[in-house]
């Protein structure tokens, strides 16, 4: 594929006035051109033969062949074709959405809900839609070249505390295309895995809750939406709720010394509630250079300064690799700003997390070459 040239974007469902919003949505951005549309599965994957789209826009409950059958088919024949769900901001949305994420769905944009003009509407279809786009195609469209065969643009970070100090709570933040990732992580971790895992996922509300309760019921440790006040427990993973930092803290919020987490609306970081750099800074505050900050899949920033303060403080950084993740958005700004102690694959991110707890000497970080 030649540089510059425009996406080719895929509409697929069974609402005509869907499909021309969505068109209407799409058309605000001159990168992106609508290659084709289709009404049910079945005539999306006949569309995908013909129209050769870069990503595809696919609503979820349509007749005949729906959207998490299609997107099955889809995944058989293209594992790495960019697919975006379209999904109502409601329980039933939530699950379906939840599942769709699970079996590889890159990500997903909620219908508006509330808009009192068509115009409101459009405007909130785009401020979802149109990042994600560009941000999935990125790739497909310029063929940059790969971590693997370049050097990293590696940027003097901030100084590292002296000594190390083993893990005592590992960090986690993740957004597009997290729940299939973590479906693939969390349920490779040991049943005595001994430290707590605290989790932001991006999601809004009734997504996370419903996360939690699939991974609870797929992993080997305790999975739960957070909530306000409960201890800091080993072998337990924490997702932050929708809408919601989730913060660790100490001292008269806790009692016998045991962190506690809080849960609270304060303002949006990098645009983002709950926040990876929320978590990970108010973790650093508690135990200092013990954390393990685990970075992942995801589009944006958020993260980066929270991984900053892990590192200044003396913790250790995984990054997801750019080969294995959705957008290498949040992990790639970790990994430029050359404060990543290891890059690691997806499929070899719960053995190592496994690795640097449970043998802290194999464990200790390495260098970086640059």
């Amino acid at each position: 594929m030649s540089q510059g040239r425009s996406i080719r974007v895929l509409v697929v469902d069974d609402s005509l006035v869907m499909r021309s919003l969505l068109r209407l949505v799409l058309g605000t951005e001159p990168r992106i051109t609508v290659a084709g549309s289709a009404s049910n599965g079945e005539s999306a994957l006949r569309a995908i033969d013909e129209v050769h789209p870069d990503l595809v826009l696919m609503d979820i409950e349509m007749p005949g062949l729906d959207g998490l059958e299609a997107l099955r088919r889809i995944r058989v024949l293209n594992r790495r074709l960019p697919v975006i769900m379209c999904s109502t901001l409601t329980r039933r949305g939530a699950s379906v959405t939840i599942e769709a994420l699970a079996l590889g769905a890159s990500d997903y944009v909620t219908k508006p809900e509330g808009a009192s003009t068509r115009e409101e509407a459009l405007q909130q279809l785009a401020a979802q839609l149109v990042p994600k786009v560009l941000a999935l195609t990125a790739y497909a469209v310029a063929e940059p070249p790969s971590v693997a065969s370049k050097p990293l643009p590696v940027v003097q970070s901030l100084p590292r505390q002296t000594g190390y100090a083993p893990p005592k709570v590992v960090v986690l933040g993740i957004s597009t295309g997290g729940p299939a990732a973590l479906d693939q992580v969390l349920p490779a971790l040991p049943a005595d895995f001994p430290l707590p895992i605290l989790l932001v996922q991006h999601m809004p509300k009734f997504f996370t809750r419903l996360l939690a309760e699939r991974l609870n019921q797929r992993c080997k440790l305790s999975v739960s939406e957070t909530i306000e006040g409960e201890p800091v427990i080993p072998g337990h993973i924490y997702i932050a709720p929708g809408d919601h930092h989730m913060e660790v803290v100490t001292g008269p919020y806790s009692s016998n010394r045991v962190p506690i987490l809080r849960i609270t609306q304060g303002p949006p970081e990098n645009h983002c509630r709950p926040s990876v750099d929320v978590l990970f800074r108010t973790a650093v505050a508690v135990y200092g250079p013990s954390v393990l900050g685990v970075i992942m899949t995801g589009m944006g920033s958020d993260g980066l300064a929270g991984c900053h303060g892990i590192r200044k403080a003396g913790g250790t950084i995984l990054a997801q690799d750019e080969a294995s993740s959705a957008v290498w958005g949040m992990p790639g700004c970790v990994v430029r700003a050359g404060i990543a102690d290891r890059i690691i694959s997806l499929n070899g991110m719960a053995v190592e997390i496994t690795r640097f707890i449970t043998n802290i000497e194999a464990a200790r970080p390495r260098k970086l070459a640059g």
